[in-house]
C-alpha cells in the first residue's frame, strides 16, 4: 500500500494541528507529513493519495498578506501537474463568525485549480452542519473538503475528523 502525503502549511499552527490529528486518525504508518513550504511539484508526483491542508484569511488581507504565505508560492506548483487517477481530499481552516462571507474560501481556491488539471475530490462535506454566510468552497450545497474552525469551534475539530476521516477511508483504502 503506498502512503498517503498529508501536504498542509504553514507550519507551527493550527493547519499543522489539523493534519497531524488526521495523521493519527488514519494511522501513523500510513501517512507522510509534506510542508508545502518548501514543497515541488517533484514532491506531488511522488504520491496517489493526497491531502491538501489550507488555512483562509478574509478577504481584505488577501492581497497583503497571501502573498508572504506558503501556500502562495506552492500553489503554482500545483498547476505543473496533473491529477487523473489520483485520490484527492482536502481540509481547510477557517473562522466562520470574524469571516462569514469567506469562510473556507481557500479550500475552493485550491479545489478549482485541482479540478482544472484533471482531479476528482473526495471528502466532500455538507453545508448545513456549519453556519457562515458566503463560501467560495461550496458547490451544490456541499463544502469541497472538510472545513474546520479552530477560532470558534474547536471542541468540534475532533469529531469532525473522525468523521470525515471514516468518510475518506474507502476512496484512500486505508
Amino acid at each position: 500500500m503506498s502512503k498517503i502525503a498529508i501536504f498542509f502549511g504553514p507550519l507551527d499552527g493550527a493547519v499543522n494541528r489539523v493534519a497531524n490529528k488526521i495523521k493519527k486518525a488514519i494511522g501513523e504508518d500510513k501517512v507522510v507529513m509534506v510542508p508545502v513550504k518548501d514543497a515541488t511539484v517533484a514532491d506531488l508526483e511522488k504520491y496517489d493519495k493526497i491531502i491538501f491542508g489550507i488555512s483562509t484569511v478574509g478577504r481584505e488581507t488577501w492581497h497583503s498578506t497571501y502573498s508572504n504565505l506558503d501556500w502562495a508560492e506552492f500553489l503554482p506548483e500545483i498547476a505543473k501537474s496533473t491529477y487523473e487517477g489520483k485520490t484527492l481530499a482536502i481540509f481547510g481552516l477557517g473562522d466562520h463568525i470574524t469571516y462569514s462571507s469567506t469562510f473556507v474560501n481557500h479550500i475552493g481556491l485550491l479545489a478549482n485549480e485541482l479540478m482544472d488539471k484533471g482531479a476528482v475530490l473526495v471528502g466532500k462535506v455538507p453545508i448545513d452542519e456549519y453556519e457562515f454566510d458566503e463560501s467560495e468552497a461550496v458547490l451544490d450545497d456541499m463544502f469541497l473538503g472538510l472545513p474546520v474552525d479552530e477560532d470558534f469551534e474547536p471542541e468540534l475539530t475532533d469529531e469532525r475528523v473522525r468523521k470525515w476521516v471514516e468518510q475518506i477511508r474507502p476512496d484512500f483504502g486505508f
